[in-house]
């Protein structure tokens, strides 16, 4: 465990931290929001990973995780605004990064980012007890078929997969004549927390309101839970249909929080707003 010391302003001390136990203990406090990043400290994601917290006392009062990569990357906040705008000023410091933050907390953040509009997310979540399985013909998809997933994924988002995504996660498609026309897999799954996140959910723009998202992201539920607690997801708050397919396999709405890019006040980074927006769309269902 290494934890230093690198503000402190009134009562309230901020420290980076890779002391995963005292992490998930914070996390665990609103497990299904901080879903993602339970699933971030895996060892595969975590070395990817910056973390800091702030003290008030003894008592830890608010997270902020930082990804790293490529800019912008997600940038995850939880718990007491004091201790975000804490930990946003003296520690955690991107010049561009996607925001995951209640409502509530925007204040916090706006003390240090300008916040450019977003959308109203609704992270959702199910378990075995809840679960609704959907009847369809799908089929698990392998490594050598990424070709035909990205191809199918340039409809609609702008990154590519490797063949690892396939063989480290869970993927099902649906295939018409040979030709993949829906996928769902995930984004994180953590064996320890017995968590997993749903994502890069598609449906061909020429098959949608067919069902066939609704069945591929049934099929990856269905295999997830047979060794996670719980699954969960993210949706547009103004996306009906995505809802609705998602309530039908029984999933229910947790918590509604904002999905939104920032960028650093004072930092000379270009807006590539625009452009950037399709991190946002690799988190929803398409069955139009």
């Amino acid at each position: 465990m290494a934890s230093v010391v690198v503000g402190r302003r009134g009562g309230v001390v901020t420290r980076t931290t890779t002391d995963k136990a005292l992490l998930r203990a914070f996390l665990e406090r609103d497990r299904l929001y901080a879903a993602y990043a339970i699933c971030d400290l895996e060892e595969r994601e975590f070395a990817r990973t910056r973390w800091a917290m702030a003290w008030e006392g003894n008592a830890p009062i608010a997270l902020v995780l930082e990804y790293n990569g490529p800019t912008p990357q997600p940038l995850f906040v939880m718990g007491r605004e004091d201790g975000i705008s804490a930990i946003l000023r003296d520690i955690i410091r991107p010049r561009v990064a996607y925001l995951a933050a209640p409502a509530s907390v925007l204040p916090a953040v706006e003390s240090a980012y300008r916040v450019d509009p977003g959308p109203s997310m609704v992270r959702m979540w199910v378990d075995q007890a809840h679960f609704r399985p959907y009847p369809s013909s799908v089929q698990r998809l392998l490594p050598a078929e990424i070709g035909d997933l990205n191809k199918l994924y340039q409809l609609g988002f702008a990154s590519w997969l490797p063949s690892s995504a396939i063989a480290d996660g869970v993927y099902y498609g649906m295939r018409v004549n040979g030709q993949l026309i829906a996928a769902a897999g995930t984004h994180v799954v953590s064996p320890g927390a017995r968590l997993a996140v749903v994502g890069n959910v598609l449906t061909h723009v020429d098959y949608r309101g067919r069902g066939f998202a609704t069945a591929v992201t049934g099929a990856v539920t269905a295999e997830l839970l047979r060794t996670c607690d719980q699954v969960v997801l993210n949706v547009r708050s103004d996306n009906p249909p995505a809802l609705n397919a998602y309530r039908r396999l029984g999933y229910a709405d947790h918590v509604h929080f904002e999905e939104r890019l920032v960028h650093r006040l004072g930092s000379p980074w270009p807006d590539f707003a625009a452009s950037l927006r399709r991190f946002f769309t690799r988190k929803e269902i398409d069955d139009r």
